[in-house]
């Protein structure tokens, strides 16, 4: 470990220890109440590359309890701004040519500054006006640093940490992985010019252009878009807008993104989408989500499930795509399945929250030792951020519902579409082969009735264990009646006086209450060994 690595673990340490989040490494520390609390003021005095592991973790309802993650979120805007000119130094060492001979005009002034990046308003010689996006220095360099020593923390410490079934340290090589795709700037403009490839024939949906002469790994220039956030439900009122419509718009454009395009925004929060000319404009590409073509099979078919109540599908397509991390009991998985059937979907399916519905399945799948694919974990993510973007603009507007409808009449033989053609050659062959065989084998059946030929056998599991039990039972309700014998014949011959007695009390009298309380002690103290002994099996 060198010198600046040694002196960060020890800032580290010291920080968490500050903030009472011993516990974290060492499990003998008491865990504190404000933990969720303690942990985001940790991670903003530890700067930005800790907030950007923070603000990863806060879109992981999957890792964390929801009272961490409603504090994480809070780090959005805690990111404190770099100077413009360490930000200049950046942009010219990158590109390779001077600020001021790439634009006429920029505003020193920030517009946003993120834990990875700063965002600045700038005009192009030729007077097109962009936004410039320039990472902070050394940012992945940090980054790689801090996430190797807390990966070394988590290997090294005693402490086990428990975050369902999965691993801390994947997490955190998973969030390194991620950072690392989301600050290469070049991976950003792909994922623009890819989106606006798959939506330049859908009229309500915008992205900005990119300016190929001003890109690299750590710049980004884009056209600039002038409109208003999403959510600003007064200024679009005033300008003419239906709320209604656009929510509609937005819950229609994601369905095509998510179940046609497979490619969709992972982070559909309302700053990065803008009204502006009557579209809806996308911003900030560094988180997308990807759904290959296997996925969109089972997604489409889990929907269709969901939509017909079909719980005997939803289970296989969880059991497809899902990750065995233990033993998986398909019939508790069932059960749960059916539970959350009968809970959410009694009535009407347009009556239930999409967020609910998919955190449900989501807790299912870890209960029963299943870990969702990360793509299926960013789709939740990113649905339960809409589907509150869209309770916004239209209350009324459920997206489950809109879901269900887009693919019904997108793919309306979505099950067919589904079968591979060697599947459903296979299957067609084993339907027509096994139906030429129905009518031999009913008349094999009902001539062996008719001739007395036929036998039912009935086999019971573990009868000898059913036997036992049986015995057990018989022989209790034998000594209790026994006992109660006891105690009735002895009351009979205390009240009748018979001798010998012992202070004009009956001494046999009293030798049959004692043996009577000998055996009913001994009775219970019996049964409660079988109630412990039935909890210890069950757990």
């Amino acid at each position: 470990m060198n010198k600046k690595s040694s002196n960060r673990f020890k800032e580290i340490i010291k920080v968490f220890a500050r903030y009472g989040l011993g516990y974290i490494f060492d499990s003998k520390n008491p865990q504190d109440k404000k933990s969720p609390e303690n942990l985001r003021k940790a991670f903003e005095e530890l700067g930005p590359t800790f907030i950007k592991i923070g603000q990863v973790l806060s879109t992981r309802p999957d890792l964390l309890p929801r009272e961490y993650i409603e504090e994480l979120v809070k780090l959005q805007d805690s990111v404190q701004e770099e100077k413009f000119e360490n930000m200049k130094t950046v942009f010219e060492n990158s590109l390779g040519i001077k600020m001021n001979e790439a634009f006429k005009e920029i505003n020193f002034i920030p517009i946003a500054s993120a834990s990875i990046a700063q965002v600045y308003e700038g005009i192009l010689n030729d007077d097109r006006e962009v936004v410039i996006k320039i990472q902070r220095p050394d940012i992945y360099k940090n980054i790689q640093l801090d996430i190797a020593i807390l990966i070394r923390i988590l290997r090294f410490t005693k402490a086990k940490i428990k975050m369902s079934i999965i691993d801390p340290i994947e997490v955190l090589e998973e969030i390194e992985s991620s950072t690392r795709e989301e600050l290469n700037f070049v991976l950003e403009a792909d994922n623009i010019k890819r989106f606006r490839e798959y939506n330049k024939n859908v009229a309500p949906v915008y992205a900005p252009y990119v300016i190929e002469e001003l890109l690299s790994d750590r710049v980004l220039v884009l056209e600039k878009i002038n409109g208003f956030k999403i959510n600003s439900t007064q200024a679009l009122r005033e300008n003419g807008y239906d709320t209604n419509d656009i929510a509609n718009k937005l819950a229609l454009s994601y369905c095509k993104q998510v179940f046609e395009d497979g490619f969709f925004h992972g982070d559909p929060h309302p700053g990065n989408i803008l009204i502006s000319r009557g579209k809806l404009c996308f911003l900030d590409f560094g988180i997308m989500g990807h759904i290959n073509h296997s996925m969109k099979k089972w997604l489409n078919l889990a929907i269709i499930s969901i939509a017909t109540k079909d719980k005997e599908r939803l289970v296989n397509c969880i059991l497809s795509i899902g990750i065995k991390k233990g033993k998986v009991n398909k019939l508790d998985l069932y059960d749960a399945i059916s539970y959350m059937f009968d809970t959410y979907l009694e009535t009407s399916i347009k009556n239930i929250k999409i967020s609910v519905l998919m955190q449900e399945i989501w807790h299912i799948t870890i209960k029963n030792n299943i870990q969702l694919p990360k793509e299926l974990v960013s789709l939740i993510r990113s649905l339960i951020i809409l589907e509150g973007v869209v309770s916004e603009l239209d209350p009324e507007l459920e997206i489950v519902n809109v879901i269900v409808s887009f693919i019904r009449s997108k793919n309306r033989f979505v099950i067919l579409n589904c079968l591979e053609k060697e599947e459903l050659v296979i299957s067609m062959y084993s339907f027509v082969r096994d139906s030429i065989k129905i009518p031999s084998k009913t008349l094999e059946v009902l001539n062996k009735l008719s001739a007395g030929e036929s036998k039912v056998e009935l086999k019971v599991k573990d009868i000898s264990n059913i036997i036992i039990q049986i015995n057990k039972m018989v022989n209790r309700i034998t000594q209790g009646i026994l006992i109660s014998a006891l105690i009735l014949s002895s009351s009979l011959i205390i009240s009748n006086n018979v001798k010998p007695t012992y202070n004009d009390i009956s001494l046999i009298g009293i030798i049959g209450y004692i043996i009577a309380f000998i055996f009913a002690i001994k009775l219970l103290i019996s049964m409660a060994k079988a109630c412990e002994y039935k909890k210890n099996n069950k757990k």
